[in-house]
């Protein structure tokens, strides 16, 4: 499959690139800063250029060309103020989903985050607030629109080597869970097309990956049609 990750440099995004490159996936990152091009060829991925918050859907579909899959792992990142959350975390989330459309990519796995989908607790700061407020905002948008989507909310992130187990349900994630055990996550998805039209919480648990994918897949069954 040719896969285009955006937010290609991110901590989850390069796990996962290595994790598609290894396996003889073509891969391409979406990086805003050149000097991280480098750093994804060692990784395997094929860096593009291409800052998300300016770029145009015309800009972004001419990447997706070709594309069998994108995948949303960009955001705005620690030390960023509210208004970037929207920029990045929403709006560009939006811009990929436009123009994967007007390429004709149907596959869209989007990064979102645990809490969203639900307003964030009185007690969150201004910043956090935004990025739950933005993550829904982008959930909501590819939800309504034509596309194969899942989306993957996980618990608090950690840098602790992948255990290759996890819990993967409709239900709120709580705890934490590894990038790594993400990245493993994500090509799974990718790899699962029955798992289009899910919005699923992602945290540490008992079950292997695979059968955990599995699993969730199983439960769309029955569900409403994706929007047509």
């Amino acid at each position: 499959m040719k896969i285009v990750i955006a937010g290609g440099h991110g901590q989850i995004a390069r796990r996962l690139g290595r994790v598609l490159a290894a396996r003889g996936d073509s891969v391409v990152g979406i990086v805003r800063n050149p000097a991280h091009s480098s750093d994804l060829r060692a990784d395997g991925m094929n860096p593009v250029v291409c800052d998300l918050e300016k770029a145009s859907c015309d800009d972004v579909a001419a990447i997706l060309s070709e594309t069998d899959a994108v995948v949303f792992a960009a955001g705005a990142g620690p030390g960023s103020g509210a208004a970037r959350k929207h920029t990045v975390d929403h709006q560009a989330a939006a811009v990929l989903a436009d123009a994967a459309l007007q390429a004709g990519v149907r596959r869209y796995v989007m990064v979102s985050t645990r809490g969203a989908g639900s307003p964030p607790p009185a007690h969150a700061d201004e910043v956090w607030a935004a990025y739950v407020h933005a993550k829904t905002a982008a959930d909501e948008y590819l939800m309504a629109l034509n596309l194969e989507w899942t989306i993957l909310r996980p618990a608090a992130l950690t840098n602790e080597p992948g255990t290759g187990t996890v819990r993967l349900t409709a239900e709120r994630s709580v705890g934490e869970v590894t990038r790594d055990d993400v990245a493993q996550v994500l090509a799974s998805l990718l790899d699962t097309p029955a798992t289009a039209g899910l919005v699923l919480e992602l945290a540490e648990g008992p079950d292997p990956i695979r059968a955990a994918v599995t699993h969730a897949a199983e439960t769309r069954t029955g569900q409403p049609e994706l929007p047509r």
